[in-house]
C-alpha cells in the first residue's frame, strides 16, 4: 500500500469512527411510538372527530388509535396525511387483542361501531392538511363530512 493511501485511510477512520454512534441513532424502528387517540363520532351520535386537529412531527413514530364509540361506522380519510407518512402497519384490535395486521400504503381506515384500529406511521414530509373527513353517506344523501365530520392535520 502506498504511504499516501495509508495516510488518507487513517485520517478517514479518525473522522468517521467517532461518529458511528450518530449514524445508528437514526434507527426509526427502535422508537417507542407516540400514542395519539382520536374518537370517530360520539356515543350521543355527534358526527365529529375528537380531537379534530392533529399535530405530528417528522421522524417520530406514531400510533394513531382510532376508536368508534358511535352506533354508525366512520371513515378516517386523509389523502394528504397518507401521502406524507411512511406506514409501518395498521392493526385491527378486537376484545381479545390484535386480530389483524395490514401492511402497505393506507389511504383511509373504516372503523365499525365499538371498534378500534391502530395506524402506526412515521411522518416524512411537512405540511398543513385540511382534508381529514368521513365521507360515508347517510340515508338522507348527505355525507358525514357535509354534516361537520372534518378535521385538520399539521406535520411539522
Amino acid at each position: 500500500m502506498k504511504p499516501i493511501t495509508l495516510i488518507v485511510l487513517t485520517l478517514m477512520a479518525g473522522v468517521i469512527w467517532p461518529h458511528a454512534s450518530a449514524i445508528a441513532a437514526g434507527n426509526l424502528a427502535g422508537q417507542d411510538p407516540v400514542v395519539v387517540r382520536v374518537e370517530l363520532g360520539t356515543s350521543a351520535g355527534d358526527l365529529v372527530f375528537s380531537p379534530n386537529t392533529l399535530t405530528f412531527e417528522t421522524g417520530k413514530l406514531y400510533k394513531l388509535v382510532l376508536t368508534n364509540p358511535s352506533a354508525k361506522k366512520h371513515y378516517f380519510t386523509s389523502p394528504g396525511l397518507a401521502s406524507r407518512v411512511y406506514t409501518r402497519k395498521v392493526q385491527v384490535v378486537g376484545p381479545n387483542g390484535t386480530v389483524a395486521e395490514i401492511k402497505g400504503s393506507i389511504r383511509e381506515i373504516e372503523v365499525y361501531p365499538g371498534g378500534t384500529a391502530e395506524w402506526w406511521f412515521v411522518p416524512v414530509a411537512t405540511g398543513e392538511i385540511s382534508d381529514l373527513n368521513c365521507h360515508i353517506e347517510d340515508d338522507d344523501g348527505m355525507t358525514h363530512a357535509e354534516k361537520g365530520m372534518t378535521g385538520a392535520i399539521v406535520i411539522e
